[in-house]
């Protein structure tokens, strides 16, 4: 007998401290780039960490009336790296509307386009005869003289292509009203722990570039007013005068004012009445530009302080169809939530100059934009939609998310940030309700055999629900159990160390794990493995309540495994009821553990209430005395 207690022990001594030096899995790619020190254990970039990065000069012209988009782009591309490129890769995901290309679903005839034509290309000293025609979303060119380590070549590239009837992320939004984004050929990301990006690009994969520098130069029709990423360089030379005024006071009042209304549009008073202007627009270190163009949407305009420090502001617009009942509120919404993301969570200054809200049908997140759908009445759902696609800033604009491949490292923290400025907004109670319906039921009920599957599965491994699951709710509930059990301040400086690391390069999943735990001061790997590498679920089962000496005990088996925060409450015979919260930090060792309730007073029920942690079987949460 004193043996098998003694055997028992030293196992669970063992279990514990394997626990605490729990190793997390690294692919062999990924370990390799920690062993040549671009990436670090401490969780910031190694000593040998780069990027490439390119400097992008494009002119864009659009053509409304005939879904056509005419570039020409010089590209200063910089290799950073120790390797030298024998090829290139070009990326134009637009050709995601080709006949044939790759896709997660079916598609109709409004969807399709030829996709991309080029009609000049050349690198260095070098022209390429390209049929576009061949070409898919991620194409591999290649290169008549090899790009050495640390040297930099110049491409020149002049393409055409139509835009969808169908829109989606982009295209034509109406008649005259165009979402142009993923509109020029760009170099792939070649990095450190993959090489080059060859990933074809579906329709629901997004964002994973290099951060770049800008220049872009629309060239639009008259009467068309173009809203696009960064610095709005030259309103004087295509607004009429009272409208650049307008613009100008809004970048620094607190008001909102109506830039342009829909009879000022239509009386041709807003644009200099050349047959074409030219809008001029400037960014630098970021990962994408888009514009979106119309004749007849409204625009609105006003700015909000986004660094209290340095009384900084950023400028909050909007475009959109009149008639709408939601978008009238877009700016006043962007101004709290540019406030909010900036001051309280993440507790980032607002990176940007701007962010523009365009009516278009995506819900979809861009640098400086976002091209969100209207919702009509549903006003509370209106702003959480605008409110998760500005969040996006954060990642993957602010920290250069592979989205692609690790879709959970920004869906999951703008749905968290999506809750969090919810509760401002509108209250806890309401907050909780709405991620519970919207983001959570949607998981817990998921019938699908990829329901548990492991977050850190690449999101191109995974689909429909399972991409859904892992992306946005799962991935979410993890940042909140990890702010339950670290608390919020010291949560949100592990939070800002991370950020900080990664602020403009490409973290990926390991980097959050390293850069936390350094943030923490504490080893939290056991928690990452409990989360990210495991097939739990959520599930509780209240096994038994027994009375003592004290008041009672609880025995409570973590049936699903995920270490989750909840309540034990406990409702007395007169009526009073008490809540004894736990932190997952109760499921670091063990899956069964016993929770004393220290009363005299006698119990009628004990039942366990996880909140936003919804129980796959509740039904055995609940203990009647």
């Amino acid at each position: 007998m004193y043996n098998k207690l003694f055997a028992g022990a030293v196992t669970a001594i063992l279990s514990i401290a394997a626990a605490q030096a729990q190793t997390l899995y690294m692919p062999r790619n990924i370990k390799a780039a920690y062993e040549k020190g671009t990436r670090s254990m401490t969780g910031k970039p190694g000593p040998n960490y780069w990027q490439n990065k390119g400097n992008y000069d494009i002119t864009l012209t659009a053509h409304p009336t005939d879904r056509l988009i005419e570039g020409s782009e010089k590209i200063d591309y910089q290799n950073n790296s120790n390797d030298t490129l024998k090829s290139i890769v070009i990326r134009f995901v637009n050709n995601i509307h080709k006949p044939g290309a790759a896709r997660s679903g079916p598609t109709g005839p409004n969807f399709l386009t030829p996709g991309l034509t080029i009609t000049k290309f050349t690198i260095g000293e070098f022209t390429y005869h390209t049929d576009a025609k061949d070409w898919s979303t991620a194409n591999t060119v290649r290169l008549g003289k090899p790009i050495l380590p640390h040297s930099s070549v110049e491409l020149n590239i002049d393409w055409n292509y139509e835009l969808s009837k169908e829109s989606g992320r982009e295209g034509m939004l109406d008649s005259t009203t165009m979402y142009v984004a993923y509109s020029y050929p760009r170099v792939s990301v070649f990095d450190d722990y993959n090489g080059w990006d060859r990933l074809e690009h579906s329709d629901r994969g997004e964002f994973y570039n290099d951060f770049n520098n800008y220049k872009v130069a629309v060239r639009a029709p008259k009467n068309y007013i173009v809203y696009g990423t960064g610095d709005f360089l030259n309103p004087e030379e295509v607004l009429n005068e009272s409208y650049v005024s307008k613009l100008k006071e809004s970048y620094t009042s607190d008001e909102i004012f109506h830039i342009a209304n829909l009879e000022e549009l239509k009386a041709h008073k807003v644009t200099k009445q050349n047959d074409w202007n030219t809008w001029k627009f400037t960014a630098n270190d970021i990962s994408d530009v888009c514009f979106a163009i119309s004749d007849h949407y409204v625009w609105d305009a006003g700015s909000v302080i986004v660094d209290p420090k340095t009384g900084r502001r950023s400028s909050m617009q909007a475009a959109y169809n009149d008639t709408t009942v939601d978008f009238p509120h877009a700016v006043e919404w962007g101004k709290y939530a540019l406030k909010s993301f900036s001051t309280n969570w993440p507790g980032v200054a607002y990176p940007f100059v701007k962010m523009t809200a365009v009516q278009g049908q995506a819900d979809m997140e861009f640098p400086m934009m976002v091209n969100d759908g209207t919702v009509g009445n549903n006003l509370r759902f209106a702003q959480m939609l605008q409110d998760h696609e500005m969040a996006h800033t954060y990642f993957p604009f602010y920290m250069g998310i592979n989205e692609t491949r690790y879709a959970y490292m920004d869906e999951g923290w703008a749905t968290t940030f999506e809750y969090l400025i919810g509760i401002d907004e509108y209250g806890k109670g309401n907050a909780d309700t709405t991620y519970m319906n919207f983001r959570v039921k949607r998981y817990i009920n998921d019938p699908s055999t990829e329901e548990d599957q492991p977050i850190i599965l690449m999101s191109s491994q995974v689909s429909g629900a399972g991409y859904g699951n892992n992306s946005y709710g799962k991935a979410s509930l993890s940042y909140l159990a990890l702010k339950d059990m670290l608390g919020n301040e010291k949560f949100k400086t592990a939070l800002h160390v991370y950020m900080d690391n990664w602020n403009g390069k490409h973290p990926i999943p390991w980097d959050y794990f390293n850069s936390m735990n350094a943030g923490s001061g504490e080893n939290l790997n056991w928690f990452f493995q409990n989360w990210f590498f495991t097939n739990n679920y959520i599930d509780l089962n209240l096994e038994s309540v027994a009375k003592s000496k004290t008041g009672a005990i609880a025995t409570i088996k973590n049936v699903g495994g995920f270490a989750i925060p909840f309540d034990v409450v406990v409702k007395y015979t007169n009526g009073k009821e008490e809540r004894i919260h736990q932190t997952p930090r109760v499921w670091k060792n063990a899956e069964t553990i016993k929770v004393n309730i220290k009363s005299s007073q006698a119990i009628a029920s004990v039942d366990l209430d996880g909140g936003l942690f919804m129980d796959a079987t509740p039904k055995d949460n609940l203990k009647t005395l």
